[in-house]
């Protein structure tokens, strides 16, 4: 088939197929080749169906939402050329602020008769509201003292995993109000998620939020140049970033019915590793929010695979470990093409 067409003289080429398919299309069809590969072994193996097993996909994804919540904070920051070690110890801590505050008052009536449950509202408000504090923490010094991301919140990480550890001395917290189970229960996880990843691609796609954080993360000396206030925006991504990191310990929370200082740990390098395979460059200025979901969804097959069949889990991590790497390697040599271009 001839591929030029002539207009006004000149010739057009359309450009090659694999540069007119949608821009998640290569992750997806990892995505594709990875649950067909655990398949495939689940029948020679186990001789059981793996990803068309209903209640065994649900359950996946389920176990996911949360990273997945999380996720879509850390990837406005990478799109923004930042990087964020805290997300998990934020969590922790915010998911046991929201804890005490959900106690059911039904232990303590006996000693304080007058005593009642606080509206369940309180809680979910309070543990959003201090993940946004501590991202506001966060973007606050990184914008104030220009000190590396990196820097900034990996004393965020032990800073915050501390406060969790004084804020109940090392104890966990139960027994919640019967309506803070709804956040964690069915698939209210899987909605909240999804809800949350619309709400943020309709802001990064199509709004002066999103656009102001692709141009920081392309070239910040031309955003500010170009009138951003750069400054005040990283405050508010990484403020945002927190509040998902609030609402992911709410679902975490209310998941488990139990909170302690350890919550959460190493779930930021999850959430990381999911936006990264997912197609978002560690350079900046390039990511969305549907390739953070994919690579979401690579991080679950993976885990839920490897359960399937039976594999110790501490392979699981070494396979992520070669993921991220392989990921990275092809983002830097994307760029290096483009610079040469």
């Amino acid at each position: 088939m001839d591929t030029t067409s002539s207009t006004g003289g000149a010739a057009f080429t359309k450009p090659p197929l694999i540069q007119r398919l949608p821009k998640d299309t290569g992750i997806f069809m990892v995505l594709i080749g990875i649950a067909a590969l655990f398949e495939i072994l689940g029948w020679i193996y186990a001789d059981q169906t793996f990803i068309f097993n209903g209640q065994r996909l649900f359950i996946m994804i389920l176990q996911m939402a949360i990273i997945g919540i999380m996720a879509i904070g850390v990837t406005q920051i990478i799109i923004m050329a930042g990087i964020d070690l805290s997300g998990g110890s934020i969590l922790g801590f915010a998911g046991l602020v929201a804890a005490s505050l959900a106690q059911s008052s039904d232990f303590a009536r006996a000693v304080y008769p007058s005593l009642t449950d606080l509206p369940v509202i309180v809680p979910v408000l309070a543990g959003i509201a201090v993940g946004a504090a501590l991202g506001f923490v966060n973007g606050g010094l990184i914008a104030a003292t220009a000190i590396p991301p990196f820097i900034a919140t990996l004393g965020m990480l032990v800073a915050a995993r501390g406060l969790a550890r004084w804020y109940t001395s090392g104890k966990q917290v139960s027994f919640f109000v019967e309506d803070f189970a709804v956040f964690g229960s069915g698939a209210w996880p899987i909605i909240i998620f999804l809800s949350v990843a619309l709400l943020f691609h309709v802001l990064l796609s199509y709004t002066v939020y999103g656009r102001r954080t692709y141009a920081i993360g392309s070239n910040e000396d031309a955003a500010r140049v170009a009138g951003i206030d750069v400054k005040k925006h990283k405050i508010l991504v990484y403020t945002m970033a927190g509040g998902l990191y609030g609402l992911a310990a709410i679902v975490q929370t209310s998941r488990a019915m139990t909170a302690q200082s350890g919550t959460g740990l190493m779930l930021e390098l999850d959430a990381i590793s999911a936006v990264v395979i997912g197609g978002t460059s560690l350079f900046g200025g390039r990511g969305r929010i549907f390739g953070t979901i994919i690579g979401v969804m690579i991080l679950g097959v993976l885990t839920s695979g490897f359960t399937f069949l039976g594999i110790d889990v501490f392979y699981i991590n070494i396979v992520k470990g070669v993921i991220i790497v392989a990921a990275v390697v092809a983002d830097t040599y994307r760029q290096k093409r483009s610079s040469i271009r």
